[in-house]
């Protein structure tokens, strides 16, 4: 997933920022651009356009986050909502189990759960104050086995 570039929207008038200059990090979030950017009920979006100020639990710190990706969407039942979805690949949504042994493997686990549940905390509460939803994302989502 350590896939990155440059991503041309087909309409940029959906694009919510400036559309020549939309990064992705990773193709899970090319494949989320190139649905949000050609499906008809996205009716905006934007890429790492929110910045989010949130305490690091690992050093106390405020910090930003940039959610992955706003969404406005036209609901099948013909309403409008609004999201903000973050893409991740499902292991990561998981908190690690316990290991007696504490590889650096397990401690970056441990840790980026860490980071993540503060961002994803931040994520909800600004949703839940603008009458939002926020969204995880995972490669079962994405159609990605």
């Amino acid at each position: 997933m350590a896939y990155k570039g440059r991503y041309q929207p087909s309409y940029p008038k959906k694009y919510k920022g400036n559309p020549t200059n939309i990064i992705y990090r990773s193709l899970w979030e090319r494949r989320f651009m190139n649905y949000c950017d050609k499906n008809k009920n996205i009716l905006e979006w934007g890429s790492e356009e929110i910045s989010l100020p949130y305490r690091s639990p690992l050093d106390g710190k405020i910090h930003r986050y940039f959610p992955d990706f706003y969404v406005k969407i036209r609901e099948n039942n013909g309403s409008v909502q609004k999201y903000i979805i973050e893409v991740k690949p499902k292991k990561q949504t998981i908190e690690p189990k316990v290991q007696r042994k504490k590889t650096k493997g397990y401690i970056f686990e441990v840790t980026e759960w860490a980071r993540n549940q503060a961002k994803w905390k931040v994520a909800e509460e600004y949703c839940d104050d603008r009458r939002w939803k926020f969204k995880i994302i995972t490669e079962d989502e994405l159609g990605i086995n």
